[in-house]
Parts: structure tokens; C-alpha cells; sequence
């Protein structure tokens, strides 16, 4: 549980309970605060709309692309690569995903 400070004012016979909640999911490492180094919503939502703006994704124009990845070319039969390896962020992915770009199964690749 992640509380939006700014919009507090506007709940004040919750906010004691919506603070106290932020603070136990932080201290017991749940959901949002299980992550090492967690990135707060909004800082998130501006780097991905940075990275989607900054790197168009070009459709794939060749025939020994691999169908997985309809949005770019990635090579049939290429070495396994990560998405470290790639410059594409959130980008659309169809079973079998040879290269797992889309850990939690969504669809898109290269999330984080």
C-alpha cells in the first residue's frame, strides 16, 4: 500500500488509518514494499511514458523476425537475450516468448 500524500486533505477521517496501513505494509516488506529498491507510481508512469516517447518501436519488415514480438524485429533462432540486452521497453508479446521479455504474463515485455 503506497498513500498519495497530496490527496490526504480530502479524507481526513481516514488519513491516520491510511498512514498507519502504509506504515505496516512497509515495515512487514508487503506487496509494492517487497521490492529491493521500489519506485514510487509516479516516478514509474513518467519514466515509462519517457522511454515510449523516446524509442519508437519499428514493425517488423523482415521475414526472419520471430512472430513473438510483433511491434520490432528481434531474429528467428537469435541467442537467448534479456531485456537488458534490448533497447525496446513495453512492447507487445505473443506466446511462446522464446526470451521471457514478459515475466508476469501481461502481454507486454520489458516492463521494468
Amino acid at each position: 500500500m503506497k498513500v498519495y500524500r497530496q490527496y490526504l486533505k480530502g479524507c481526513p477521517q481516514s488519513k491516520d488509518s491510511l498512514l498507519q496501513g502504509e506504515n505496516i505494509a512497509k515495515q512487514q516488506r508487503l506487496a509494492f514494499w517487497s521490492q529491493a529498491n521500489p519506485v514510487m507510481p509516479w516516478d514509474f508512469r513518467h519514466r515509462a511514458t519517457q522511454k515510449t516517447t523516446s524509442q519508437p518501436i519499428q514493425p517488423q519488415q523482415q521475414n526472419n523476425c520471430d512472430p513473438s514480438y510483433p511491434d520490432f524485429c528481434i531474429p528467428k533462432n537469435s541467442p537467448d537475450l534479456d531485456c537488458r540486452d534490448i533497447t525496446q521497453r513495453r512492447f507487445k508479446v505473443l506466446s511462446p516468448d522464446p526470451h521471457g521479455f514478459d515475466r508476469d504474463g501481461d502481454g507486454i515485455g520489458c516492463e521494468r
